[in-house]
């Protein structure tokens, strides 16, 4: 039976049988163990499945596993699925895996070798830590480094990943807005666009999070941290009063429920979401509106605005500084305009 993840009422699982599965079942209830989020361990799940499909292919195990074996991974994540033993490949169907996306299983794999190792399943961790430096001189800990851990962050990544700036929207995309019908896709939108929730913290916001009489919200983000977004105040407010007596029918704790068809009450999902950014989407012709988008959006304008960037990291409830950092870039048009003034003011 092929390995797939299952979920349980103790989380998400590696079902198919084996002992590998069950290593790395354990090592997901170790992680539910020790807080970790659920959309976390269900991360983790699908990123050690994969690797699970990748040494089933080579009728290997996890007790077999070598240093090489990862760079023959990272390989094996090059290769579209489907063109093994084709001798000619469409250019459109070559499209493997992004960099980010080999870091975070790679990550997944060293986590799953590290609960080997501590349980005595393995003697050694053979994924390889990537080389940080020369070791001639300290790597560079960047624009915010005295304000963060005093030590790197372990692991390392094993491939280079682009260094993209934050994608915000442009004016015209403000058409999207315009197009929302509901109290509850305006709340969403504005929850992002003007206190930069993420999608998955939206979605979890519970109506005791929300304090009408102070007009404040409290949120809770990654790792557990929670932070009251102050804009958040005036674009929640008159949307959830509005829509108050549907949810209170419903009965459901969060503030955003399915408002139609047979799951009408229950809490919005991740796909629920995505669904109603692609009907609008479609229907408004703003096609570069994307929720991680909208966060965006905000941190940009606040950097932009000049405000402290400890100030827009504890906003934006970024754990690593650096992070927060990407934020700090001067627009095109800045840049156009100090090169314009530059050359007039040459003799």
């Amino acid at each position: 039976m092929a390995q797939h993840v299952i979920w349980t009422s103790d989380g998400h699982r590696i079902g198919g049988g084996g002992d590998d599965a069950g290593l790395a079942s354990q090592f997901l209830a170790h992680l539910g163990s020790r807080a970790f989020s659920p959309a976390t361990v269900r991360a983790y799940a699908y990123d050690l499945l994969n690797f699970l499909r990748f040494l089933a292919g080579r009728r290997a195990r996890l007790a077999d596993v070598v240093p090489t074996d990862l760079f023959d991974y990272l390989d094996w994540q090059q290769r579209p699925a489907g063109t093994a033993g084709r001798r000619v490949v469409r250019l459109a169907e070559w499209r493997g895996a992004a960099p980010s996306t080999m870091n975070r299983r790679v990550a997944a794999v060293r986590g799953l070798f590290e609960f080997a190792v501590m349980t005595g399943v393995r003697t050694v961790n053979p994924v390889p830590a990537a080389r940080r430096s020369s070791g001639l001189r300290a790597s560079p800990r960047g624009l915010l480094g005295h304000v963060g851990a005093g030590r790197p962050r372990g692991g390392g990544r094993l491939v280079r990943q682009p260094r993209r700036l934050p994608e915000s929207l442009e004016p015209g995309d403000v058409v999207f807005l315009a197009d929302l019908r509901t109290f509850r896709d305006r709340a969403i939108m504005l929850a992002m666009l003007l206190g930069g929730l993420r999608a998955a913290e939206v979605r979890s916001l519970r109506l005791a999070a929300v304090d009408m009489g102070l007009r404040r919200v409290r949120v809770t983000g990654k790792g557990g941290r929670e932070r009251v977004p102050a804009a958040v105040r005036s674009s929640l407010s008159w949307p959830l009063t509005c829509a108050r007596s549907a949810r209170q029918a419903a009965g459901a704790p969060e503030c955003f429920v399915v408002l139609r068809g047979s799951t009408a009450g229950q809490p919005l999902t991740e796909a629920g979401m995505r669904r109603i950014f692609r009907t609008h989407r479609a229907a408004s012709g703003a096609v570069r509106v994307r929720p991680h988008r909208l966060r965006h959006t905000y941190g940009t304008e606040l950097a932009a605005a000049g405000i402290d960037l400890l100030a827009l990291r504890d906003l934006m409830g970024h754990a690593n500084p650096e992070t927060t950092a990407a934020y700090v870039h001067l627009a095109p048009e800045a840049l156009a305009a100090e090169y314009a003034r530059a050359r007039a003011g040459r003799p």
